[in-house]
């Protein structure tokens, strides 16, 4: 497994070309921006999500993923909150997919109607596929056996650029401790992208910006957007995602401070310096 201290490039795979043919008589350029790990409840920085609320605006992306845990406990009055909320992001393709605070408390009853979502979803060459990996009242994830095989089936259909979105992680993440809450068919999952090549994975769950890139395929994970429990990075954070003719090119923003390529962050970066100096 290859990790983030390789220098970023652009990532390239044959069918790209599809995508570029998709994109010929249009922009062929497509900005995406990855949230995730909102957590409205008692650790939510409403301050810090409304400026990043803000800046994403302002990049103007053409799609905005949201990879899970929009709530804390999934209770109904935060998910009232949480789709008041989403309306401040100005961005038509807002696509959804739930994690494991979400379906607290019978939260996975209200998550599909506060936060409807196809699992196919396409855009001028691009293909998001969502992955759900939230089990009713559960911290780990799982995927499951019929979802795998369907997964596989509609990412070998596809000929344009393939995203993956899902909540958990795939692969465990340096500072985030004991390994206890991962998908638990992670192998099952990793074999079925092996054989159907998705161009990019992204995950949420674990409150830590990284990417790893295993077999040639890149998974990038992001930070909390907008939660006080941060790990290993200590600044609220989102992954900003630029597909072109060439492959793609990902990044992580700080919410109120500077971008970091995921080398940096591979490297040392831990988000202090965006925060207050102690003593």
């Amino acid at each position: 497994m290859e990790n983030a201290s390789r220098p970023d490039r652009p990532y390239f795979r044959p069918h790209i070309s599809n995508f570029i043919s998709a994109t010929r008589h249009t922009n062929s350029t497509l900005l995406i921006v990855q949230i995730s790990d909102i957590h409205v409840g008692p650790e939510f920085r409403e301050e810090t999500y409304q400026r990043g609320v803000e800046e994403i605006n302002a990049l103007r992306p053409d799609v905005l993923l949201v990879t899970g845990d929009l709530t804390e406990n999934g209770l109904l009055a935060q998910y009232e909150r949480a789709a008041e909320l989403m309306k401040g992001f100005e961005c038509r393709s807002k696509l959804y997919t739930s994690g494991n605070h979400d379906y607290r408390n019978t939260g996975y009853l209200l998550f599909r109607h506060f936060f409807p979502s196809n699992p196919i979803f396409h855009k001028e060459g691009l293909t998001v596929t969502t992955v759900s990996t939230a089990r009713p009242e559960r911290n780990d994830g799982e995927a499951g056996h019929r979802q795998i095989v369907w997964a596989e089936k509609a990412l070998r259909r596809e000929r344009g650029f393939k995203l993956v979105m899902m909540h958990h992680h795939l692969v465990p993440v340096p500072d985030t401790g004991p390994n206890t809450i991962p998908i638990l068919d992670a192998g099952d999952v990793l074999r079925s992208f092996d054989r159907s090549r998705p161009d990019l994975v992204v995950c949420g769950h674990r409150h830590r910006p990284w990417r790893w890139v295993l077999n040639g395929m890149p998974i990038i994970h992001a930070g909390s957007f907008s939660s006080e429990r941060l790990r290993g990075f200590f600044s609220n954070s989102y992954n900003v995602i630029k597909i072109d003719r060439s492959g793609f090119k990902a990044w992580l923003k700080i919410v109120g401070g500077p971008r970091l390529e995921f080398k940096k962050i591979a490297s040392g970066a831990s988000g202090l310096s965006n925060l207050p100096s102690g003593g």
